[in-house]
């Protein structure tokens, strides 16, 4: 086979249109997630000559994709697909090759971020000779037909869930940077290591469809009475007809190991219950074994597992 890599830029959406629609299928098989409105963004950029990365064309036949996007000083890797109708791993080293090639050219960037579903073949070799940091992931998910979860009563008595409301924005962006601020998934996103950075991920999440349609109804946060400081927080979106997806939750330093989380997870449980929703997923760092073992002791099994990385420049 002859494999010919073109700039992304060259690619249209009309040429890309079948192998996009074949990875919305994987999504939806394999993980249970409409995958729809990320392609038609992707084909906006596409159509517009704005989406940087490449495209493997297999004997002139479209094979894989990679694309990334750069914000200021950081490069994330946004996609890595190679249809299992062509050698996939061979292919997808060559596209995540070239893309972080020509990433690392770009003077400003600083850092480069990529937590990819594993739809391109393994991409840990290719990290490691790129000398990213690398991290196991597990996307988890629980049935939840015959839902029976009822909200656990936490020690401190006075910390009930409520359902959130946007005027815990600020709030929830101060309470995931002091949560993160020596965790594991502070080293994956940098986002999480500020509050204007919590701030963006948090609008990211609930104004934009990128994780799916927010679902204020399934969202908690847990508070002291008589104040707007938060404890916890818990949020879900709708990611496909009937499947919640925890964007999500954390509990305050120093209020840990009292029963917050397990309260949170299954008040937002049983709201998708009540909502009729059939499934729920979520993702995890497997170094946070204290966080794995709460999802799978209320049903949550692992579904997939993945990689993110991180070069420090």
């Amino acid at each position: 086979m002859t494999m010919r890599i073109l700039d992304l830029r060259q690619v249209s959406s009309v040429q890309i249109d079948g192998l996009l629609r074949e990875e919305a299928r994987h999504w939806r098989e394999e993980l249970h997630w409409d995958y729809g409105t990320a392609v038609d963004l992707i084909k906006r950029f596409l159509d517009a000559r704005a989406l940087a990365g490449c495209a493997a064309f297999e004997n002139g036949e479209l094979a894989g994709y990679s694309f990334y996007v750069v914000e200021e000083h950081k490069g994330l890797v946004g996609g890595l697909f190679v249809s299992p109708r062509y050698p996939q791993e061979e292919i997808g080293q060559r596209l995540l090759e070239d893309v972080l090639q020509s990433m690392r050219a770009i003077p400003q960037l600083l850092r480069i971020e990529t937590q990819l579903m594993p739809f391109g073949g393994p991409v840990e070799r290719t990290l490691r000779s790129h000398h990213f940091r690398l991290y196991r992931r597990q996307f988890m998910l629980l049935n939840l037909d015959g839902c029976s979860a009822r909200i656990a009563a936490p020690e401190r008595r006075a910390c009930l869930p409520e359902r959130w409301s946007d005027r815990f924005l600020e709030p929830c962006a101060r309470l995931i940077h002091q949560a993160y601020a020596a965790h594991v998934d502070g080293e994956i996103n940098d986002q999480y290591r500020s509050r204007s950075g919590a701030l963006r991920f948090l609008k990211n999440i609930i104004l934009l469809p990128d994780c799916g349609q927010f679902l204020p109804r399934a969202s908690f946060v847990l508070r002291e009475e008589d104040s707007e400081e938060l404890l916890g927080v818990v949020l879900n979106s709708e990611v496909a007809p009937g499947v919640g997806h925890t964007t999500q939750i954390c509990v305050l330093p120093g209020h840990q190991k009292q029963g917050l989380g397990r309260c949170l997870m299954q008040a937002s449980i049983q709201s998708l219950c009540a909502m009729k929703f059939h499934e729920a997923t979520l993702t995890v760092t497997s170094s946070n074994e204290r966080a794995a073992r709460l999802y799978e002791s209320l049903g949550y099994r692992i579904l997939k597992t993945f990689t993110a990385g991180v070069w420090p420049g």
